[in-house]
């Protein structure tokens, strides 16, 4: 199992996706002139309104201001708004859907659905809970042994403030957002291992290593002896002997190669955790992906192929780490597991 290459799929694209473009191009065309007369109509409205303001009476530009935005609301949601939605539903299904089967017959996509917030915390990646939680751009199926499971999740929490007159503010933070991956590891864990990036230790050195270990939120520091890994990663995990039968010299190589490739794609630090029999996998990036974009060509190759490299990376997961060669067999270890 290997993954695609650039000029594989350059190729896919100029046949499989032609047909397909199109049909798309057209309907972007169309959404984009419209767009175009509304912006044109708002701002011509918008000096309008301001001259009758200034010009004549206060009240008249009120009011003309009133009259003209009620129809320009309503052209926006008739001639823009509910096009575009179906346009990008059917960019979705017709170019992300196909690029998954390009990528792997064996996965499938549904652009509605995502990995749900109880899964996303089950995790142990962010122990925060998120007060708003969306994901998208659903691929899922069994590549070979393993079942793999990955979409967009955008995960945030809220402060309020209030200024010196008694207003209070809204404010949110993002706790995570990009590509959330789950696979099958073929083990029921006894316990639980994380793995973050380690950013104590290259920001303070020594006095990192310490703060580790005092960490109150996260189980007892795994130590191992892969000076690289250890200072890309902070491992914490209730199982000492379990964590680093896990993190087997072989398995964190693969990882490090695994974050090169990430972190060149995105610019984050991955983070992976061991939980039951699943691995946790969050790649960071901060746009939301596989959206058509209206100011461009729908076959503009560049956000084509930064889309294809993000499927590519998380469906390569699989070959990338092993995870076909089964080197446990599946026991299980807990007496009473939870329903996952």
């Amino acid at each position: 199992m290997s993954n695609k290459t650039f000029s594989e799929f350059a190729e896919f694209a100029k046949t499989s996706l032609a047909e397909s473009f199109s049909e798309l191009e057209k309907a972007r065309k169309k959404i984009l002139g419209q767009t175009i007369i509304f912006i044109s109509c708002a701002v011509m409205g918008g000096i309008l309104t301001a001259a009758l303001y200034f010009l004549v009476s206060s009240l008249c530009g009120i009011i003309s201001g009133g009259i003209m935005i009620i129809p320009l609301i309503g052209y926006y949601v008739v001639q823009i708004h509910e096009p575009y939605k179906g346009y990008k539903s059917d960019y979705k299904r017709n170019v992300v859907g196909k690029m998954v089967k390009f990528i792997d017959p064996t996965l499938d996509y549904d652009q509605s659905k995502g990995i749900p917030q109880s899964k996303y915390m089950l995790s142990k990646l962010f122990l925060k809970s998120p007060d708003r939680y969306d994901s998208e751009d659903y691929v899922f199926g069994k590549m070979g042994l393993t079942e793999i499971e990955f979409s967009e999740v955008h995960s945030e929490y809220k402060t309020q403030s209030t200024d010196s007159k008694g207003h209070t503010r809204t404010h949110w933070h993002t706790i995570f957002r990009g590509i959330f991956l789950i696979a099958d590891f073929n083990k029921d864990f006894r316990g639980e291992t994380v793995v973050l990036p380690d950013f104590a230790e290259k920001a303070f050195g020594f006095i990192g290593k310490m703060l580790q270990s005092w960490n109150p939120s996260r189980e007892n520091l795994i130590k191992l002896e892969d000076p690289d890994f250890e200072k890309l990663f902070v491992v914490y995990g209730t199982d000492q002997v379990e964590a680093r039968y896990i993190l087997s010299p072989s398995f964190m190589d693969r990882i490090l190669n695994f974050h090169t490739k990430a972190e060149k794609l995105c610019g984050g630090n991955v983070c992976i955790s061991f939980v039951r029999s699943k691995m946790f996998i969050a790649i960071p990036c901060g746009k939301n992906l596989f959206e058509p974009v209206l100011f461009e060509k729908v076959s503009e190759s560049g956000y084509l192929l930064e889309y294809f490299a993000f499927l590519n990376l998380a469906a390569g997961i699989v070959g990338e780490l092993n995870l076909n060669t089964r080197i446990w067999s599946k026991d299980a270890i807990s007496t009473n597991p939870e329903p996952y």
